[in-house]
């Protein structure tokens, strides 16, 4: 069988994976969106590295935009096979694809605008909400822990790695001429002690691992610091200067996060009366979705939840939908937190907050989670101090704070922690995806060796490799 490199092969979007059995069988790991500027239009989202019609099988590990976010577009292009996920992934994936097509669709009807000035023909979003209920029929839920056998010869393992709700990582059994083969795939892996969900479980045995490596070079806050550091930034930005704290925040996970150490602050009285705005239809969509999977969670929340049911809504806290009270944030006065998407500041309401606060020296945007390299988060976090937005050049005059241990991703030695028992006697080869080549990549490689890791590979763009028993 062979195994071909399609998305997040030497970058951090775009998660796909194609393995093809020997009798030609084909079985697709994620589908996810190349982000970043102009992702919709991006050469990588437009054209699939194989035909959507020849996939007899999508295995989906979580419901991450960047691994989840071409699936309408696999199903408009012929794909008609089953997609294999958890519960929770189903669900989430319900609302973030819905909210990927209206995306989507606005931001093609603003390029296309400014193509029309350079006279050149409008193009198509990629799919639009309409084209997502015909994918969504072909989910069908595998929960953790529950061989399930995609057909006779390939058994499909989940376990759940910590990442997001409902997230796992993938082992395949296949047997093929009386020999049986192990390809195990981590999907993103998540961190151990932190709050909602569980801890990350071991991965079992394999014969081939594809494994992230998002923060193979870096090691995270631990979480008293960061709990620490969090209330000294509200302190000084909504409290002593009367400003307000922008959270680019991903709708799921970051945001609950979030939410939930705010309702402990505020609960406890750590952070009486500061008015806190989750402004994103997709993050208050989410937060129900999270209410409805209580399964996921680790023992930490539900404890809380004994006295408190509702661990991510306090008396201070209101969800926005409506358009006119997301701009009506713009002109509020006083301390306040404004949470919103995108988490990587590169779509949705969060960047016409940026747009419109960013120069104030009183407020303070706080990067809590990986950015895409050139998105607008990324430029934040790099210190860019002039900035295009909306045709118009804005100087960067807030605090910039960036805190990434409130990442969902494992650092390196969270993910070393989380690959080290496998049996490297085993383990033929290790192919590092998911993460930047030189920054992140060469460094995993580098640290995994020192290890003991034999025949460790970073794949490029459509690279094929031959795999056997």
């Amino acid at each position: 069988m062979t195994l071909k490199f399609c998305g997040a092969a030497r970058t951090v979007t775009g998660s796909s994976h194609l393995l093809e059995l020997e009798d030609g069988y084909r079985i697709l790991l994620d589908c996810g969106l190349f982000q970043g500027k102009k992702a919709y239009i991006d050469e990588w989202n437009m054209e699939f590295l194989f035909n959507p019609a020849e996939i007899d099988c999508l295995v989906l590990s979580h419901a991450h935009i960047d691994h989840s976010g071409r699936i309408p577009k696999l199903v408009k292009e012929g794909f008609k096979g089953r997609i294999l996920c958890t519960s929770a992934t189903r669900d989430l994936s319900e609302i973030m694809l819905l909210d990927s097509g209206h995306i989507q669709v606005k931001d093609q009807e603003f390029y296309n605008r400014l193509r029309a000035k350079k006279h050149k023909p409008p193009l198509d979003p990629l799919y639009t909400d309409k084209d997502v209920p015909a994918a969504l029929r072909l989910f069908e839920i595998v929960e953790y822990e529950t061989p399930f056998k995609i057909r006779s010869n390939v058994e499909l393992l989940f376990r759940d790695n910590g990442h997001i709700l409902g997230s796992a990582s993938v082992r395949l059994r296949i047997t093929e001429n009386g020999k049986e083969t192990v390809v195990g795939f981590t999907g993103d892996i998540g961190r151990p002690d932190r709050p909602i969900l569980k801890d990350p479980m071991i991965m079992s045995e394999v014969d081939y691992l594809i494994t992230e490596s998002t923060y193979g070079n870096r090691i995270h806050e631990s979480t008293p610091e960061d709990i620490t550091r969090f209330k000294s930034v509200i302190q000084q930005t909504c409290f002593e200067q009367k400003g307000k704290i922008l959270i680019p925040a991903f709708s799921v996970g970051r945001t609950q996060e979030i939410l939930y150490m705010l309702d402990k602050l505020n609960k406890s009285g750590q952070i009486p009366h500061l008015r806190v705005f989750v402004d994103s239809p997709l993050s208050t969509n989410a937060t129900g979705v999270f209410m409805k999977h209580p399964e996921c969670f680790d023992q930490e929340i539900m404890d809380y939840m004994r006295q408190d049911p509702n661990p991510f809504c306090f008396s201070d806290l209101k969800f926005i939908t409506e358009t006119e009270e997301s701009k009506a944030l713009n002109s509020l006065e006083g301390g306040a937190i404004i949470i919103s998407a995108s988490g990587m500041a590169e779509a949705g309401r969060i960047v016409h907050h940026i747009f419109n606060n960013m120069e104030n020296p009183n407020n303070t945007i706080l990067i809590v989670g990986y950015c895409a390299e050139q998105t607008l988060g990324w430029k934040i976090r790099q210190g860019v101090k002039e900035i295009k937005l909306f045709g118009e050049i804005k100087h960067m005059k807030a605090r910039v704070e960036v805190m990434d241990s409130f990442s969902a991703h494992g650092d390196r030695n969270e993910m070393y922690d989380f690959l080290k028992p496998l049996n490297q006697g085993r383990l033929k080869q290790t192919f590092l995806v998911h993460g930047d080549y030189e920054e992140a990549q060469l460094p995993f490689q580098e640290f995994l060796g020192k290890q003991g890791f034999r025949n460790i590979s970073i794949p490029a763009p459509g690279t094929v490799v031959p795999i056997s028993g």
